[in-house]
C-alpha cells in the first residue's frame, strides 16, 4: 500500500473570538409544561420548577400539565 501524497492543505481557521452574550440568561417567562418518564412512571413537569404527582397513566400526567398554568 502507497502513502498517500496528495494531501491538500488547509488553511487556519480565522481567529476571532466567539461572540459571548451581555447579559446571563434568564430564566424562562411564563410556564412550559411537557411530561418525563421516569421508570413506569410519568409527571408532569414545568420550567418554574413544578413537577405533578407521578402518574402510571400518561394522559393523567398530560391532564396535570395542562391544568398547571391555571392553577
Amino acid at each position: 500500500m502507497e502513502p498517500h501524497t496528495d494531501a491538500t492543505l488547509v488553511p487556519p481557521l480565522a481567529s476571532e473570538p466567539l461572540p459571548r452574550p451581555t447579559s446571563p440568561p434568564q430564566p424562562p417567562t411564563g410556564h412550559t409544561t411537557s411530561t418525563a418518564e421516569r421508570g413506569a412512571f410519568t409527571l408532569a413537569v414545568c420550567t418554574c420548577g413544578w413537577s405533578g404527582p407521578a402518574r402510571r397513566s400518561r394522559d393523567l400526567a398530560r391532564r396535570d400539565a395542562t391544568r398547571h398554568p391555571a392553577g
